[in-house]
């Protein structure tokens, strides 16, 4: 069923579409009608209808204009001009703005259905497009599984950025949220000459049963190998690689008994992002070289065979750009989760006080950048210069660097927000101040007083409606209305003058919107007749 308005601004002609056509049967409904274009504006927004049939004449708005509006707002709406012999060429050239159909007065209730059935196949057409949208979203689903393994493929053989990966987990459904990664690879010292995908895929059940049990691990194949993504849920490193070796050790013993197979497992180093997956998979493709040397059916450890070298800490410009954002725009829970990816890389005993320190002051260049981008009070973030750096010069453990750090960032964080809605209440006030001082001209709009305050309509126009629960076109009505009201019964002024003075360049739309607000005429309220 479609939702049908019905603008005319006779109305006979509205009553009878109303009696004559029976609308169910051509599965439209009729949502409300409106005699006139900017009625029918508001109830456009109200109603959202999917067919609006419209007159061209009509006061106040006529259908051309009307028609403009809804297809710069509203383009997938379906629009029916209906049109007296005289306007034909008028109504062509509606057509051929946009307009979905016209029809010629005097007309049959058969010739609008007819014109509407031409109309709802295209809507029929609209909706199927939407469904086969549908469709192809079930068939990403049914093949999620093959996307997601070919994810993982990327994810271990490639090197991806932070927000791609991110990006791709929410799109394939994956929890790879940790504070730790590891990779391995297993691999069958003999492959069978027969079936030897059979085998593969005995040994991938056999990690997969193991892993399920005890960790949020996952297995995929790669490369004719079982991948084993140990994903950390201690920042204890040492103690979730120890865990993950004993997972890997249990592995390989249970293929051995079970399967009668021998495998030689390499397994990574730690490292802390997704993003240096790749890293961890090349350590562990290095480790298993040296089944040459140590021999077949192990688990070996790259930092075993190899001296541990200290990965540097890097603070690039992604993870600055992010900060910037989590500062200005982000929630408490990403703020806090970016700074404990941000400070995984510190809290190596490792890390030397210079080296701390060094990480810390380029974070703190990001803070400072977005406190200055927000016209933040630099003194009331950090205090006085002298105090501030004596005390950043005593940070001695990444701990303490941390919570040090964060609380800067949270303070930071809550003086931007704070400020952005008092902008946008002292915003909203002005403009309803400037509204108040200028509601008497004709030409006020929306697009004005975004002018005079130099921003855009929509950002104006949702925090307009977002501070005062309220359209401006409501708004600036109503100051009107009040206005009109007060001359009324103030001065002896005619109708048509307080029209003029409160802002409306016709005098019967003034009398219209009066009626439609109080539900009685500009001058009944005058007579002392109460409103409804």
């Amino acid at each position: 069923m479609y939702k049908l308005l019905l603008v005319d601004d006779e109305v006979d002609v509205r009553e009878g579409l109303l009696h004559l056509i029976d609308w169910q049967s051509i599965g439209c409904e009729v949502v409300d009608t409106a005699e006139n274009g900017r009625e029918a504006m508001e109830l456009v927004e109200k109603y959202l209808p999917d067919i609006v049939v419209t007159d061209i004449q009509m006061p106040f708005m006529n259908g051309l204009q009307l028609s403009e509006w809804i297809r710069s707002v509203y383009p997938d709406t379906k629009i029916v001009i209906l049109t007296g012999f005289e306007e034909f060429e008028y109504a062509q050239r509606a057509v051929s703005l946009g307009i979905d159909d016209y029809l010629l007065k005097p007309f049959s209730a058969g010739e609008l259905c007819a014109v509407l059935d031409k109309v709802k196949v295209r809507l029929d057409q609209q909706r199927q497009a939407k469904e086969d949208i549908q469709q192809l979203k079930e068939h990403y689903f049914r093949n999620l599984p093959v996307l997601r393994s070919l994810f993982l493929n990327s994810l271990v053989s490639h090197v991806l950025g932070r927000e791609e990966i991110l990006e791709k987990c929410s799109q394939y459904d994956l929890d790879l949220q940790g504070e730790g990664y590891m990779v391995a690879v297993i691999h069958r010292d003999e492959i069978q000459e027969k079936d030897p995908e059979l085998q593969l895929f005995a040994v991938l059940n056999v990690a997969e049963e193991l892993v399920s049990r005890c960790s949020r691990s996952l297995v995929f194949i790669h490369l004719n190998a079982v991948i084993v993504l140990a994903v950390f849920d201690s920042r204890d490193h040492e103690e979730m690689t120890s865990r993950t070796l004993k997972l890997l050790e249990e592995i390989r013993y249970t293929a051995e008994r079970y399967l009668k197979l021998t495998l030689t497992i390499g397994a990574g180093s730690a490292v802390n992002e997704l993003s240096e997956l790749n890293s961890s998979y090349q350590d562990a493709m290095r480790a298993l070289d040296y089944q040459l040397i140590l021999g077949n059916n192990k688990v070996i450890w790259i930092d075993d065979v190899e001296m541990r070298q200290v990965v540097p800490f890097i603070f690039d410009k992604e993870k600055e750009r992010e900060l910037i954002r989590c500062l200005k725009l982000g929630s408490d829970e990403e703020l806090e989760q970016l700074l404990d990816e941000l400070f995984n890389g510190l809290l190596d005993s490792r890390t030397t006080d210079q080296d701390l320190q060094a990480y810390l002051l380029l974070m703190l260049t990001a803070v400072v950048k977005a406190a200055q981008e927000m016209h933040e009070n630099l003194d009331a973030l950090f205090g006085e210069t002298g105090a501030f750096l004596g005390q950043f010069s005593r940070l001695n453990y990444s701990a303490e660097a941390k919570g040090w750090f964060t609380g800067i960032c949270f303070t930071l964080k809550r003086s931007i927000a704070s400020e952005r809605q008092t902008g946008y209440q002292k915003l909203v006030e002005e403009a309803k101040q400037f509204m108040n001082e200028h509601y008497q001209d004709c030409e006020l709009s929306i697009g004005k007083v975004c002018k005079q305050f130099h921003i855009s309509t929509g950002y104006f126009s949702n925090i307009f409606k977002k501070e005062t629960k309220t359209t401006f076109v409501s708004y600036l009505m109503g100051l009107r209305m009040e206005a009109a009201k007060h001359l009324l019964l103030t001065t002896d002024m005619k109708s048509f003058e307080i029209a003029e003075r409160v802002g409306f360049a016709d005098p019967n739309y003034f009398s219209f919107c009066f009626r439609k607000k109080f539900g009685i005429s500009p001058k009944e309220f005058r007579n002392g007749v109460q409103p409804l």
